[in-house]
């Protein structure tokens, strides 16, 4: 099996979760803070380019939310400036085995890409949080200071 270049945002729920159903089809998962690497165009060109630059982002980051940015009104460069400006901006988990590279956690494109062998896969969204009283939610609905801290976008 091979060992996946995993960059999350640390204390994430939904990170936790996908790390954990790589873990459970045998593979070995290093973990890397997406926050404190060290992202050059170039770097990060790498796992978005061949992407729409909408879906360079992660949809729960509040200035996206709010409407302060709009992933489909930016060209490339200056998507791309916003990103390495606030790697939070960036749609999560970047994962790398190899020269091969994925941005965010489609369980069937996981599955096809490195396998997810013999692991019960789970229905909805696992690019999503787990968090508040129905379980469910996306990253970024809620402050540092509560006890989800570690999934928000902040």
């Amino acid at each position: 099996m091979p060992t996946i270049t995993f960059y999350e945002k640390p204390g994430c729920k939904g990170n936790l979760r996908q790390k954990t159903l790589l873990a459970a089809a045998g593979h070995t998962v290093q973990a890397k803070n997406l926050k404190t690497e060290a992202w050059t165009a170039d770097r990060l060109l790498a796992f978005v380019g061949k992407l729409p630059v909408a879906d360079w982002f992660n949809r729960a980051a509040p200035a996206v939310k709010s409407g302060e940015i709009v992933p489909e009104n930016l060209d490339p460069e200056t998507a791309l400036k916003l990103l390495l400006d606030n790697p939070l901006l960036i749609r999560r988990p970047l994962m790398e085995v190899g020269d091969e590279r994925m941005v965010g956690f489609d369980v069937a494109a996981v599955d096809a890409w490195i396998g997810l062998k013999n692991v019960e896969l789970p229905t909805g969204d696992i690019e999503a949080c787990v968090h508040g009283p129905e379980g469910h939610g996306r990253c970024g609905s809620h402050d540092e200071e509560t006890d989800h801290a570690g999934c928000g976008t902040h």
